[in-house]
């Protein structure tokens, strides 16, 4: 308990520090304790001043042989000193820092770190880093530790505060690990890791630490995942059996008008056999936009029908729950199904029917959005949910449908996720991808458009649109903005309507435009009465215009490629062969390499893994929206780690799912925030 004591207990400190601290999240002992560096400076190596060079830092120890301290004409505070070694003598300066007149004493030994500037003749120090040359040096002769500041606290200041911490108090902080997994995969010992962590002894050792520290915090998200599916797993009154496939099932994929791929065929084969266990299903299909993802989910929905259960199929938006229900509808013809649809938008009378018939089993299929949930919703006997892009709800909105009598569960997600990435945040639920499109879909001809050749664009536009396509302009804000400069939707939906675009139908489509407006904006794109639509980020998932081949997208470099990726799947869903171009505001160097992928690659998933690279799990998701954990020391890009991780992992839950053997780690595990989708 003594970890868990306020900081204003154990450090001598004013209030303000301790505010600032809070801001950061360090609140107790423990939380300084795990406060852990962001990077390193090496300052191990000293130089003579003889040799300083005025390019790059420079640490170099010796005496003050003299200071004084005086104002300049503006009134600020100048200490100036002279510093000297075995090799010579270099003027220092200090400005604004009238503490140093209290503790800097001609004949103070030294150590002084900062870049050096040659002028008239000698070089000079101005405003380095210092510290008192002594046996164990804190801030130089060492690696030294960088940490996250905020206005007040600086990374000297932690350090000052954390190293007699960390002498007197890492002895109380318990390894929780089992002593097989340290053995099997040998990991540091936990104290010793986090005082390593902060003062390193040797760069080795430090990287032992840190590797110790980031297995830890992926092998709890791994062991808090795996227990959950082994929960899950192990739901006793779970009778939703599906046994086998119906024949007339047989017959709808032998007629389909279109052949199955090999991923599409091995994915349902993993359902089919995923229903037939004696626990719910409760997998995860990824694909590409327009791999097939939701007719897969429809052979299910058939499967589970026939076998006598009801299906609900729910998508974060009602715009995605209307092209579920009219990709269904069609699909499930040859059946006698009541299939229904809700929303928010749903008249309460023709609502109120749709909840009795799923009170008494008379509704076999229901599609719609998060309305599906509410209180007055329950099922006859519910045996396959099936939920589309399902990090864009919350927990506890997902869980509600999992408890209408534990049916088998199906997710879809059309945003690609690199596997490292989807075995931590998806690691509950088993795992399906579609990596391959449909026979004779086209790959969509993408290139990033200088401003210069932008009239030859909307040029060729104007021509495409002649022969009867349509064509997609995507900005980046609704209303214009002075501090964006980027287009906005409405902005340019007037220039290109009055001064591009004259003779053409134009539509604009929002997100804060009421829902039938947008669907009365939606059905008049799909039969081609409006040649262009000008849109923000709402069309992003749920829109089918097989007609619509141009994807003109305003301020690129503003969007990441897997956003830019689930835009561009708005076009080529049909037979005529279409395009993708990429108007850039700003050209940095992320922004060229991200543009310059679109332009070589087709594949979500290898864009996914760029994008991850480049820009990281918190900027591409956003850490609490999408469910990415902030991680302090491991990365999710590093698979080999996370491999694992889970493997060990999976050796405790094989052993005792509950954690009963190991009190440590299920208290451990009970006190880690959980990491997945936050409401």
């Amino acid at each position: 308990m003594i970890l868990h004591q306020p900081l204003s207990k154990a450090i001598k400190t004013t209030k303000s520090h301790l505010d600032k601290l809070q801001t950061l999240g360090v609140n107790s002992v423990k939380d300084l304790l795990l406060h852990f560096p962001r990077t390193y400076e090496d300052k191990r190596n000293f130089t003579s001043v003889s040799e300083i060079n005025t390019n790059e830092i420079n640490n170099i120890k010796g005496t003050l042989i003299s200071i004084f301290h005086r104002k300049t004409k503006n009134g600020k505070l100048m200490s100036k000193g002279i510093f000297e070694d075995k090799t010579g003598k270099i003027d220092v300066l200090w400005f604004n820092q009238p503490y140093l007149q209290k503790i800097l004493f001609p004949g103070t030994r030294l150590v002084l770190s900062g870049k050096a500037k040659y002028a008239f003749g000698k070089s000079t120090m101005q405003s380095p880093s210092f510290e008192v040359l002594k046996k164990d040096l804190t801030h130089s002769g060492r690696l030294v530790p960088v940490y996250h500041q905020t206005e007040g606290i600086s990374s000297k200041w932690i350090r000052e505060k954390l190293k007699p911490l960390i002498n007197e108090w890492i002895k109380d902080l318990e390894e929780f690990l089992p002593s097989k997994i340290l053995e099997d995969y040998t990991l540091m010992n936990y104290a010793e890791a986090v005082k390593e962590v902060h003062f390193p002894s040797e760069e080795k050792r430090l990287n032992r630490a840190k590797y110790r520290l980031s297995f830890e915090e992926l092998f709890i998200l791994q062991l808090k995942a795996l227990q959950k599916k082994w929960m899950w797993q192990n739901i006793e009154t779970h009778e939703r059996k599906i046994i086998k496939q119906s024949e007339n099932l047989s017959k709808l994929i032998e007629n389909l008008p279109f052949t199955l791929t090999n991923a599409q065929i091995k994915t349902y084969e993993n359902i089919k056999e995923d229903m037939q266990k004696p626990y719910p299903m409760s997998r995860l299909i990824q694909g590409d936009v327009g791999s097939g993802k939701t007719v897969v989910a429809g052979l299910a929905i058939i499967n589970a029908i026939n076998a006598g259960y009801q299906s609900a199929v729910m998508a974060p938006t009602e715009i995605l729950a209307r092209q579920h229900y009219n990709t269904l509808y069609k699909l499930f013809k040859p059946y006698s199904f009541n299939i229904q649809f809700i929303a928010g938008s749903t008249p309460e009378k023709i609502k109120k029917n749709i909840v009795t018939g799923l009170k008494t089993g008379t509704v076999d299929l229901v599609i719609g959005t998060h309305a599906l949930i509410q209180e007055t919703i329950s099922f006859k006997n519910l045996g396959l949910a099936v939920i589309d892009e399902q990090h864009r709800f919350g927990v506890k909105q997902r869980s509600v449908l999992k408890s209408f009598g534990t049916p088998h569960l199906l997710s879809l997600s059309a945003t690609p996720i690199p596997r490292t990435l989807a075995m931590t945040l998806y690691g509950d639920q088993d795992l399906s991808i579609i990596d391959e499109m449909p026979a004779g879909r086209l790959p969509i001809i993408t290139r990033v458009v200088p401003e210069n050749k932008r009239t030859d664009a909307y040029l060729w536009i104007e021509n495409q649109i002649m022969k009867g396509r349509q064509a997609f302009v995507i900005c980046p804000l609704v209303d214009e903005s002075d501090v964006l400069e980027v287009k906005s939707a409405i902005q340019e939906y007037e220039y290109l309507n009055n001064a591009v675009f004259p003779n053409q139908t134009i539509g604009l489509l929002h997100g804060k435009m009421k829902s039938k407006e947008k669907d009365s904006i939606m059905e008049d794109f799909k039969q081609n009465k409006i040649n262009i639509l000008v849109s923000t980020s709402v069309i992003e998932v749920g829109i089918d215009v097989p007609n619509a081949t141009i994807m003109l997208i305003e301020g690129a470099d503003r969007f990441g490629l897997s956003q830019l990726h689930q835009f561009r799947g708005r076009v080529g869903r049909g037979e005529h062969q279409s395009y993708c171009f990429l108007f850039p505001k700003n050209q940095g160097e992320d922004s060229r390499k991200r543009l310059k992928s679109m332009a070589e690659f087709n594949s979500g998933f290898k864009l996914a893994e760029i994008d991850l690279e480049i820009r990281g799990p918190g900027e591409i998701y956003g850490l609490r929206q999408s469910g990415i954990p902030d991680l302090k020391m491991a990365s999710l890009t590093d698979s080999d780690t996370i491999s694992k991780a889970r493997e060990a992992a999976q050796k405790i839950i094989d052993e005792d799912p509950h954690l009963d053997k190991y009190p440590r780690l299920k208290n451990k595990i009970s006190s880690t925030d959980d990491v997945y989708i936050k409401d």
